[in-house]
């Protein structure tokens, strides 16, 4: 391109910084792969033929991309951020997560499609997720790095005035007899919150069974039985009295929130920084400062550190 433009070897050479013999091998080069005669002199000039034109716009077109590529790369020009979740943290703690992400990001979309956890792991394994944030036990796989946020406490609630409202320290078995309104079935606390009534020997009765969480909240101010849910979800009800809780706890039930990452996964500037978000809003101590000197495993293992 310099030679078209200069119409000489030489002068192409001096202000690339290369001697004359370098670039008149690199043309030669050229034709030898392209099978075609790019210039023709003319006395002291030359022109580009036919097919260096035709090579030069491509070539142009060529460099433009590159262009446009470093500028895209280096605004880290994402479109958008893909997050596997479940319903109870995208309402009761993602929002503000995502809106200080947004500040730093404004031009990233988010899309977030609330799951269940098996799915929201799966999809991460498939790589149709960038991040997934979920609240199950300790996730123990060869493909994802789990990084636990913290434990989320899960508690019993029903309406005000319950039997056994007040009653400290309650067993299961005091359980015995109620009616139970269930998340969905694939609900990872649901099924451990059963199998520990059922080990106990507990009767209980599920008389509703609802994948939304403000439809269960409703059904259990009314009387309607009792419910399992993380108490974030339910922090509002208790503060203005909508809901009580039962003073019932297992150790078996205990559930984490946590993210779940591919262990292949690329973690670029947006999802370093979301990571660092969610860690805050978790109050979990971030050991690493600045997150542009962090790369792939080296963030994973320095977040982990207590």
């Amino acid at each position: 391109m310099e030679v078209a433009r200069c119409q000489s070897f030489t002068k192409a050479a001096e202000n690339l910084g290369y001697v004359q013999s370098s670039v008149t091998a690199h043309i030669q080069k050229l034709e030898s792969e392209y099978g075609v005669t790019l210039f023709e002199r003319f006395g002291r000039t030359m022109r580009l033929t036919s097919a260096g034109e035709n090579l030069l716009d491509t070539f142009e077109q060529i460099l433009e991309l590159y262009d446009n590529s470093k500028h895209l790369i280096s605004r880290q020009a994402r479109s958008h951020l893909d997050i596997g979740t479940i319903e109870s943290l995208v309402s009761f703690f993602l929002p503000p997560v995502f809106h200080r992400f947004r500040l730093t990001f404004p031009n990233i979309n988010l899309q977030v499609s609330p799951s269940h956890d098996h799915q929201v792991i799966q999809q991460v394994k498939s790589g149709a997720m960038d991040i997934g944030v979920i609240l199950d036990r300790i996730v123990c796989d060869d493909d994802i790095q789990a990084i636990t946020l913290r434990q989320e406490e899960l508690v019993v609630v029903a309406c005000p005035g319950h039997p056994l409202q007040g009653r400290k320290q309650l067993s299961l078995n005091a359980l015995h007899g109620e009616s139970y309104i269930a998340t969905e079935q694939s609900c990872t606390y649901r099924g451990a919150f059963e199998r520990l009534l059922g080990n106990q020997g507990v009767d209980y009765t599920i008389h509703h069974e609802f994948g939304s969480l403000e439809a269960i909240k409703q059904c259990v101010s009314y009387g309607l039985g009792i419910g399992l849910l993380p108490r974030i979800a339910v922090a509002r009800e208790l503060l203005e009295g909508r809901l009580v809780e039962l003073d019932i706890s297992h150790p078996e039930i205990a559930f984490y929130t946590q993210i779940v990452l591919h262990k292949k996964k690329w973690l670029d500037p947006a999802i370093r920084h979301m990571i660092e978000l969610l860690y805050e809003a978790a109050g979990t101590q971030v050991k690493t400062a600045s997150p542009s000197s962090l790369e792939g495993d080296t963030l994973l293992s320095e977040i982990i550190q207590k």
